[in-house]
């Protein structure tokens, strides 16, 4: 049962600062301006990926996933501390946003490295690999899936 009280306040903890800084109905700024692996790596073929470019991408990911695994560790034991504090019947504030700071100060770090991966996916795609990202993530919003329309790359 703590892991998930764990999972889930780690979880409302890393949404926290996109739900704050976004309005429901406007797009994700964010989300628009970069690509996720799994749609550069899905639609590989539609988009011209290279091999030398699809071999650099990979790579990141694997860096990236190297480092985040033990800030994602040393995250577990602060979060549980957490989860404890809130759980008493009367909760210490002090000491309950001291371990919020040291959670965060930690998600700060993992998203931060996670930024920096996107980024390195990004400038590894041309422009028109970009463009054409775009029209396939357009499409699959608009739920119609119309990625034979895209040709792929010759």
């Amino acid at each position: 049962m703590n892991k998930w009280i764990v999972a889930g306040l780690v979880a409302i903890v890393a949404g926290a600062t996109p739900a704050l800084a976004q309005k429901p109905d406007q797009p994700d700024a964010f989300a628009e301006a970069l690509f996720d692996p799994q749609l550069v790596l899905q639609n590989a073929q539609h988009i011209g990926l290279t091999a030398a470019q699809r071999r650099t991408i990979l790579d990141e990911i694997k860096a990236t996933q190297v480092a985040l695994a033990p800030l994602q560790a040393d995250m577990t034991e602060p979060a549980m501390e957490l989860v404890e504090l809130l759980g008493q019947t009367k909760v210490d504030e002090a000491r309950v946003l001291a371990k919020t700071e040291q959670v965060l100060r930690i998600e700060n770090e993992v998203k931060k490295r996670q930024t920096a991966l996107l980024v390195r996916i990004k400038n590894v795609l041309t422009s028109d690999q970009q463009a054409r990202l775009r029209e396939l993530r357009k499409a699959n919003r608009k739920g119609d899936g119309d990625v034979e329309s895209l040709k792929p790359v010759q």
